[in-house]
């Protein structure tokens, strides 16, 4: 199975309405804004969508939004983040029914396991799906390491067609995945909010999956680094990397998505749930600084 998911595939944030609930037409207006940016793909259940603090039925919802709004004109990646194997499989089965083209799956990480067990489970999880997976190598947030040779494994998997790439530092790591696969149709992509998007393409990376606030920003400046405009890339991407900073706070990262987004008039709340914690004023003074540096403010 060859992969789909490649170029810019924004992560989601979920929006909420001030009392905690599905902010569905800002959603919409959302996924909306990411194909007028022209995006290769979007992304839901992500980090950056709250993936935590979603009930099974709101992914549903949101799933069903998002497939709506795209109308089969990119591809929707559906996140998986679960404890063991079985609720893997559920969460699985149930974005494939929703609609989903691929899976981003993470490893399980309350118990930890071992190298086999990762082959283990993502051959499993891949058994049961009948659309691309994607692993994912996030240890920031999992605790949970999958080494270059546990990813040249995953390659071997049926329907197990990429990886993406979180393990700091990123871009080394791509560039070893990429020489180690033997399969060139294996993909490999990058996430951490893009902060080192062009380092990882320069590596063989072919993909970069960051927040949403800012695909039309980041769009141009991976259609310059492909067309082979490596300096217009590298100096446009210097006046954006002060955003993606923002975006990488520890605890308030996901409300800085949505304040952005609010800001640029795509969604009416930042709203969070817990534990996402909201940005102090001097946090929020700063960024407002970061947006009128770029014309946003």
């Amino acid at each position: 199975m060859p992969h789909t998911v490649h170029g810019l595939v924004p992560i989601l944030a979920t929006p909420f309405q001030p009392d905690g609930t599905l902010d569905l037409p800002s959603l919409r207006r959302l996924t909306e804004f990411q194909l007028v940016s022209g995006v290769d793909g979007v992304a839901v259940f992500g980090m950056a969508s709250e993936n935590f603090a979603l009930t099974a039925a709101e992914r549903a919802v949101i799933l069903r939004e998002v497939t709506g709004v795209v109308a089969g004109a990119v591809p929707v990646v559906a996140g998986v983040g679960a404890t063991g194997t079985v609720p893997a499989i559920e969460q699985v089965v149930a974005a494939e029914a929703g609609g989903a083209s691929a899976l981003m799956v993470l490893p399980p990480y309350l118990v930890k396991p071992g190298p086999a067990q990762l082959v283990d489970f993502y051959a499993d999880v891949a058994a049961a799906a009948g659309i691309e997976v994607m692993a994912q190598d996030a240890p920031g947030a999992t605790g949970v390491q999958l080494p270059v040779p546990v990813v040249v494994e995953l390659s071997k998997l049926p329907r197990v067609t990429s990886v993406k790439v979180e393990a700091p530092p990123t871009a080394p790591k791509v560039a070893a995945v990429v020489d180690a696969v033997a399969d060139p149709e294996f993909a490999v992509l990058g996430g951490q909010n893009a902060q080192f998007c062009l380092a990882e393409y320069a590596g063989g990376g072919v993909g970069t999956m960051p927040a949403c606030e800012f695909p039309d920003l980041l769009a141009p400046v991976l259609a310059d680094w492909t067309a082979g405009r490596t300096d217009d890339a590298r100096a446009a991407f210097r006046g954006l990397l002060p955003l993606v900073l923002c975006g990488l706070q520890q605890g308030v990262a996901w409300a800085i998505h949505k304040e952005v987004l609010v800001r640029r008039g795509i969604i009416d709340h930042a709203t969070v749930r817990a534990p996402a914690a909201v940005p102090t004023a001097a946090t929020l003074a700063e960024l407002d600084a970061v947006l009128a540096d770029l014309g946003l403010g």
